[in-house]
């Protein structure tokens, strides 16, 4: 039994020994970060040009009234409702459609192609300016959305009809509100 101790506390103070002497391991390689950086620069310079091409649209439509979001794009009610209806909110069903066009106005997908949609508002996947685009509209209301790409279909564009880094104009119709 006493020897069955000593081996215990021999081998115990070996593994207290070894775990002390020990340093962290140091990384093999380094960095630069310029990766990064340049990444960063181009992306500024990308979302500066998309504003500025939609700040001229914006500048000759002086028949409009534009708002600027806080999230990023500009918008204008082509109907606005003025009666205290509800906004959706997490879990509604919002029941709209939408056409999509460049910001020259070229159609990319009309009424027609998209079909009605239904979304349940913070619960699916969609286009993350129309997921905030939806929140703020009223049954009935009809909105111009301008995107930047950055908020519209981005780098990857959407596979089909819509392009790399391409901002858009999505005119929206939210048909009802089907509140949770």
């Amino acid at each position: 039994m006493k020897i069955n101790k000593i081996i215990a506390f021999i081998a115990l103070g070996t593994l207290f020994a070894q775990c002390n002497s020990h340093e962290a391991r140091k990384p093999i390689s380094h960095t630069s970060g310029t990766f990064i950086k340049e990444s960063i620069d181009r992306n500024k310079k990308l979302v500066d040009n998309e504003e500025q091409l939609i700040q001229a649209i914006i500048k000759k439509d002086t028949a409009s009234t534009y708002l600027s979001s806080t999230k990023g794009y500009w918008y204008k009610y082509d109907a606005k409702v003025t009666d205290s209806l509800p906004l959706p909110v997490r879990g509604d069903v919002v029941v709209y459609e939408y056409e999509i066009s460049d910001l020259d106005g070229k159609s990319i997908y009309t009424k027609e192609e998209s079909k009605v949609q239904r979304y349940v508002v913070d619960k699916e996947n969609i286009m993350m300016g129309l997921r905030y685009g939806l929140k703020q509209m009223k049954k009935g209301e009809q909105v111009s959305f301008y995107f930047p790409s950055h908020i519209a279909f981005g780098y990857h564009g959407d596979n089909d009809e819509i392009g790399t880094n391409q901002p858009i104009i999505c005119k929206v119709k939210v048909n009802e509100i089907i509140k949770n």
